[in-house]
Parts: C-alpha cells; structure tokens; sequence
C-alpha cells in the first residue's frame, strides 16, 4: 500500500476506537477525522486525498437531502397524533408473546415508512401503561419492541437513513436506483424469522426485571415529597380515610411532623396540616398525588427553579449519547441552570446510583426524573440531548383534527415513490411543504425536527469513504478479502456483511455502511460480479445492530426505562444478528444475481 492507503487506516483505527469509548460526541469526531485527512492531503498536494470540495460532497448527496426533509414529515405524523392510531390496537394481552405481537405489527409497519426513533418514543409509553394494566414485565417487552423498529426499518427503502444513503452511494457508482420496496426481498424473510423467535423463544432470554425507577427499590434513593395543606380537606382525616394507602404506583413510607418521623405509617394515622409525606414510586405514580386536593408539592430547591407550584411537573427522561454533559458531574456541568429543571432521580440500567445526585457523572443511557415546568418537554423534545419516554399532563397540545391529513400526505407520497411517477426526495420535498403549510406542524418543529448531528456524521462518513477509495485502501482490502476466500463470491459477501456488522456494532450504523461500502464496490469490481447483492448485504447489515446498546439509537433509548444490564443485548442480539446473517446470505444472491 502506499503512505496515502495507510495514513487512513491509521485514521480509521483512531477514529473507531474513539466512537467505541463514547467519551466524545460522534459529529465531533467525525469532523476531526475528516479535517486531518483534507489537510494532510492539502499540505502533501496529495492526488490520493480528498480536497475539501471532494470531502465536503456529501452534503449535496440526494439521500442525506431526503434523510432531512423526511424528519419534517415525522414531524407532521408526531404532533398530529397519526402514529398514535395503532395504540387501539394493542389493547389488554394477558401473556408476554400475545403482547408482543400485538405490539409488533404495528411497530414494524411504522418503522417501515418512518424514522425508527420516533415510533419507539411514541410506544414506550404504551408499553409504560401496557404493563401497569397487565404487571407483565417491562423488560420483555421494551427491548423487543425496539428491535422491532429495526426489523421494519430493512424493509424499505426509507425504513432508515443508513438505506437511502447507501443507495444514493450505489447510483453515483453504478447508476442503479433502489426502488422503495427493493430490500423487502430479503428484510421481509428476516423480519419474519426475527418476529417468530422473540414471541416464542427470545423473550424468554431476557430477564424479568423492574424499570430504572420502581416503587420496589430502596426508598431513599427516589422519594417523593407532599406538604399537607393548612387549609385542606385532608386535615383530621386517617392515611386510609384520605386514599393515601392504596394508590397504584406510590406507597407512602413516612410522615415528617415536626422535626418527629413517623416510620411505618398506618392506615388509621391522623393528618395534621403541614405534615411532609414522604412516598416511594414510579413517576406515574405523581400525577395521582397531584389530584388529591388538599397535598402540595414540597420537592426541594424548588425556588431555585424560578417557578411556581402550579407551573411545574416531573418528567422522566434518557439521556442521549449526544447530550453535552455526559462525563461530567450534574452539578459541575451545572444541570440545573443549563436545562431549567432539577435532577429527582437516577436511574442507570438495572441499577441506581448511590450518593449525591449531584455528584453523578452522567452517562448516555441513563434515566432522569426531572421536576421541571410545562415548557420543557416543548424546549427538548426535539433536542439530540434527551430521549423522552414518559407522558406530560398539559404539554402541546396534539393536532388531531389534522391526523387524517397528514396520513393522506404519508401515503401519498409513498404511492408516488413506489410507482415511479417521482423519485424520493420529490416526493418528500412535496410531503414535507404539505406538513408545513396544511398546519400539520409548525415551521418551527418543522426546523427544529431535523436531527443535523446525524446529518454532519453522514456527510463527514461519506467524506471519509471517499478517502478510503481515492487512497488505495478499499481496493487493497478488497484484493485480499478476495484473496483469502479463494475467490469466491459468497465468501466475500459472507466477509463483507460479517465487517459491516462488527462495525455498526462499535460505532454507528451510517458510519459503518459509509466505511465499508468502498470496499464491497472494490471487491465485486475484483471478482468482476455485480455490486447489487454486495449493497444490500451492507444496507441489512449495517442496520442490524442487535448485540449492544450503542449500535442503534433505538436500543439505547429503552436502556434504562426496561432495566437492562449490557450482557441482555448480547444474549438476545446476538442469535438475531446471525438470523439476519443468515437469510440475507442466503437471499439476496438468488433476487440479485452475482
């Protein structure tokens, strides 16, 4: 190889073990590795590296244009309350399989149209209440459901961004469009093979445990506190009397009554104005409390919010892996000011964390009760830093006189795309105008729905892979892929599909089908056989991380809500990633020819 071909493995080396430790955000990394190669190449007047022109390309690149203007039509499903129809459907399951398939109809269809992120949100609370009906287990069914998301997500070209942008790199190179419903040769077989073994076998794989926040965990480490009122009805009457003993989510442990605690409480104990009652529960379990006339909050430091009683409200939140303040101490990284809301909680994975919250280094994945005001969920639901799982009494207002409207938008711009009567970013440039102008979302969610750290790391990855051609890198990998599978076609596919795994694995699904695309083009150009079934492979592949947290955004949203430990991804990830291995090695072969 020469110098150019090994400065970008060195690169790549550098920047893959950068996104695997997960301490810098991924835009920010992928910019880095971007600007290093575009200067060394400047400052070497290298013909083998990327100019800036060439490097900054993709931001011009169809699919990335398409991946934008498509948030802009999720946006206009959300606010309309359309993606919540399948709700209905779901209705009262009594066993863990009935309940999931009835959850993974719906997921799957949806996630075959949209964006994967936003149909998990709007079902973790579904699951949330799904559970509180049934007691069944949130953790056999939050990380299911997630997965899900993915298996409809192979099924289409706009199932994910990782397939519209390998399809924009697969017409640049070869000239050849993916149509809308191209992969579902082979995402259909697989997501029916993935949904049989979770009903009737994965679920059991996983364990049977209680979300980050549960009432059935130490008290001292989430409480919540209610002054009663001097003037309230409540005065005079027993814990029993007042309903304060047998709520569905919250159980009282104590009564602080001047200076005195009153541990044990019973159901015939007196209430006395200005009484601290102090309960154990999930958040869910507040908006209860809050009805009950005659209790006030008394969360601490509540002045220091700046806001009065009434205007505020607890909400649960997971911490995103691009949220600023990861790594940093909540009240170094002065939570508080930054966001307008105090820490209540914290959970992280099956566990909670011991000591001052203040004092918590803050790690993607974990889970926050948040007392907050009305206008935060507004402020971030949107934003790249939270994930927001649980409903808010009195938050804005859903569109849903114009749900009808904004599902004929959907649907017809599919028709239209998958006919051929207008490509895919006509369409979703004319469905995302719609959404706006037909009052289905405001210009500013319209704006604010686009997630443009995605976009940089897309654009930035498809620089990159430009360097990994221009420099000589895909071809010499490609050269010996093909060298050690003795030639053969299936065994380089086979290679092919097993490295964009591990990659999505470590890093992340665009960046992994980015990487490797160059080189699957190499090697069919090698083996003189056709790219096609090498595209695919990667567009499956990249987009079926199962095996940890941090392969796909879906799974890390439902980390902490479900309770989970990083050993329950890889035990259940794990067979479904050699399921999808499997079928799509074995398909896509025989639908597009070498």
């Amino acid at each position: 190889m020469n110098w150019e071909a090994w400065f970008c493995l060195g690169t790549l080396v550098v920047l893959l073990f950068a996104l695997a430790r997960n301490r810098i955000p991924t835009d920010a990394v992928m910019i880095v590795a971007l600007t290093i190669i575009v200067a060394v190449g400047a400052i070497s007047q290298s013909p083998n590296l990327p100019d800036a022109a060439q490097a900054v390309a993709g931001l011009g690149n169809p699919g990335l244009i398409s991946i934008a203007v498509l948030f802009v039509v999720v946006a206009g499903l959300v606010q309309t309350g359309a993606i919540n129809v399948a709700r209905t459907f779901i209705g009262t399951p009594k066993t863990v399989p009935q309940a999931l398939a009835r959850i993974f109809a719906p997921v799957i269809g949806f996630s075959a149209l949209l964006n994967n992120t936003p149909v998990v949100a709007m079902f973790m609370p579904v699951i949330n209440d799904l559970c509180k009906r049934t007691s069944l287990s949130p953790s056999k069914l939050y990380l299911p459901m997630a997965y899900a998301a993915t298996f409809g997500g192979v099924c289409t070209l706009v199932g994910t961004s990782t397939n519209l942008i390998v399809a924009g790199m697969l017409k640049e190179v070869t000239g050849e469009q993916l149509q809308m419903f191209d992969l579902a040769w082979t995402g259909v077989p697989c997501a029916i093979a993935a949904t049989l073994f979770l009903i009737f076998v994965g679920h059991k794989i996983l364990p049977d445990r209680s979300a980050a926040i549960s009432p059935d965990q130490d008290p001292r480490q989430y409480t919540v506190e209610m002054l009663v009122s001097h003037d309230g009805p409540l005065i005079g009457k027993s814990v029993e009397a007042a309903g304060l003993r047998h709520l569905e989510n919250l159980f009282l442990v104590e009564i602080q009554r001047e200076g005195q605690q009153l541990a044990a409480v019973s159901s015939r104990q007196r209430l006395r104005g200005g009484d601290r009652l102090v309960f154990v529960g999930v958040v869910d379990g507040v908006a209860e409390l809050t009805q009950i006339r005659g209790l006030i909050s008394a969360v601490d430091d509540a002045d220091s919010l700046g806001l009065n009683v009434s205007e505020r409200r607890l909400i649960e939140a997971v911490v995103s892996d691009r949220c600023p303040l990861i790594g940093s101490g909540i009240r170094e990284g002065r939570f508080r000011t930054t966001y307008n809301a105090a820490i209540v909680a914290l959970g992280r994975g099956d566990r909670r964390i011991p000591g001052k919250i203040g004092d918590v280094k803050l790690l993607a994945g974990d889970t926050l009760l948040l007392d907050t005001d009305d206008d935060f969920l507004k402020r971030q639901r949107n934003s790249s830093h939270f994930h927001l799982v649980s409903g808010v009494d009195n938050s804005e207002p859903i569109r849903h006189e114009r749900s009808p409207i904004a599902m004929i938008v959907l649907v017809s711009m599919v028709l239209l795309v998958a006919t051929g009567t207008m490509n895919l970013l006509t369409g979703a440039l004319i469905a995302a105008c719609l959404m706006v102008s037909l009052g289905c979302c405001s210009l500013g969610q319209a704006r604010d729905s686009v997630d443009w750290s995605l976009l940089v790391v897309i654009a930035a990855a498809l620089g990159i892979g430009k360097a990994v051609e221009m420099s000589g890198l895909a071809g010499t990998v490609a050269t010996n892929l093909v060298a050690a599978a003795g030639g053969s076609p299936w065994l380089v596919l086979l290679a092919i599909y097993f490295v964009t795994t591990i990659f999505t694995e470590a890093i992340t699904n665009n960046a992994a089908a980015v990487l490797v695309f160059p080189i699957a083009v190499s090697a069919a150009t090698t083996l003189d056989v056709s790219v096609m079934p090498f595209a695919i492979c990667v567009c499956v592949a990249a987009s079926a991380g199962f095996a940890t947290p941090f392969a796909y955004q879906t799974n890390l949203m439902v980390y902490g809500p479900g309770g989970y430990k990083f050993t329950d991804y890889l035990r259940l990830g794990i067979p479904l990633s050699l399921i999808f291995m499997v079928i799509t090695i074995s398909i896509t072969p025989f639908i597009w020819p070498f």
